[in-house]
């Protein structure tokens, strides 16, 4: 085995031992059916400017200077063709997914196999020894380390378990896009927050819009913002219309001015009415944080009608933990949770089981406020009333701790709405 490190900066002589320069990359392309990319050229650089040398031309790689099979004039340098990869240029120190360790690695090192006189990309290393290789201290540290009983673990990926983004993205997966998608939204939000702004700007590319929705809902809103400065104005508005309306209007919140008011006319009517509404409030006030999209019924419904009611509409809500009562002019008159109504029997009209002693917030109470409520009284969500007790929207529990708990504390709250 040979790694990239080792062969990085020697000199390359022509068959009469005149220097011709340094070798700075290695060309590799795929051959054939064989799943590992075959290097094909060396880019060398010269005072002159860098030449490519075909490999066939190179007559040994491993040696102390890189000797060629020809002299200068006599090669024909290698014509770069679309899909070849230099190595040290589009795959070393590219960011690769673990989706086994839900976590963003790095490749140090590039590990090469000999098979019958050509060499193989075999191996990505990931691991720290890769690193100290290409500073030239692995020797030195592995002896340390020696000496105090302790060993540097490598680590490595096979090539054949990655494969290229579509496009022009250097980034390096362990899995198809199609399979980061099927990650839970808070894991590829984590493995998102630990990728460079362009890798992760384009990976939300290769997602679909109701996945890049919930994975924006699971990061802070500036953000939000960083990642779509790049998306289309197009994609951006279909994305919001699949964000709750209050996350997404905490997201325009950051965006310019101008183009926040862009996106809203580009979204449909009813979506973009509720996040106008939301836009109108002070941002940690509750109708700042309460989300328009809940469920309610009149009192005079029945259990098996409620039931009905969910079913249709349940899929729009943001949570369903609650239902709410109100009549005609929406008034807030009670509520019930899913299991009042599972209880219920089916003829039973709702105001005979629903809760008439209602904790409820007004639209200007702040944040502090409607977590001590939502605190106090066990809540996984509280409803946002104005000054006539309309029912304007429900505030979650996650949302109204948001910027009160530690950041390590968040994590653990549980996700309503999964």
């Amino acid at each position: 085995m040979a790694y990239m490190s080792e062969l990085t900066d020697k000199v390359v002589a022509d068959v009469e031992g005149e220097r011709v320069g340094r070798l700075v990359d290695l060309v590799a392309a795929q051959r054939g059916d064989v799943p590992h990319p075959q290097i094909v050229a060396l880019q060398v650089k010269r005072s002159r400017g860098d030449i490519l040398i075909p490999y066939d031309d190179v007559a040994v790689l491993l040696a102390p200077a890189i000797p060629l099979r020809k002299r200068l004039q006599d090669i024909s340098p290698y014509p770069p063709a679309e899909g070849d990869l230099f190595l040290a240029r589009d795959v070393l120190d590219k960011q690769i997914i673990d989706t086994n360790g839900m976590r963003v690695v790095r490749v140090n090192d590039l590990e090469l196999a000999r098979v019958n006189g050509h060499f193989y990309v075999a191996n990505l290393d990931i691991g720290s020894l890769g690193l100290l290789r290409r500073l030239g201290m692995a020797k030195a540290v592995q002896h340390i380390a020696a000496r105090f009983g302790r060993q540097l673990r490598s680590g490595s990926i096979a090539w054949h378990d990655t494969e290229m983004l579509p496009g022009d993205q250097p980034m390096r997966l362990k899995v198809s896009s199609d399979k980061i998608a099927d990650l839970h939204p808070a894991d590829l939000a984590e493995i998102i927050s630990d990728l460079s702004p362009n890798d992760s700007s384009k990976l939300l590319e290769t997602l679909d819009v109701k996945t890049v929705a919930d994975t924006l809902e699971e990061v802070e809103p500036d953000f939000q913002a960083s990642l779509v400065q790049d998306m289309a104005d197009e994609k951006v508005a279909d994305v919001l219309e699949e964000m709750a309306p209050d996350e997404a209007a905490d997201l325009l919140a950051e965006l310019p001015e101008e183009r926040s008011a862009e996106l809203l006319n580009l979204m449909q009517r009813e979506e973009a009415q509720d996040v106008r509404e939301l836009l109108t409030f002070p941002e940690e006030s509750a109708g700042g944080l309460m989300n328009t999209e809940f469920i309610a019924v009149r009192p005079s419904v029945t259990a098996e009608q409620a039931m009905a009611v969910l079913r249709e509409t349940a899929h729009e809500a943001e949570t369903i933990f609650y239902v709410y009562v109100t009549d005609e002019e929406e008034h807030l008159l009670g509520v019930f949770s899913l299991q009042n109504l599972v209880l219920a029997k089916p003829q039973t009209s709702v105001d005979q089981f629903m809760h008439h002693r209602i904790v409820s917030v007004n639209l200007n109470d702040g944040q502090d406020k409607i977590a001590q409520i939502v605190a106090k009284y066990n809540l996984l969500a509280v409803p946002v009333v104005d000054n006539d007790n309309h029912l304007r929207g429900i505030v979650t529990a996650d949302d109204a701790l948001d910027k009160i708990l530690p950041t390590s504390w968040k994590k653990r709250l549980p996700h309503l709405y999964h």
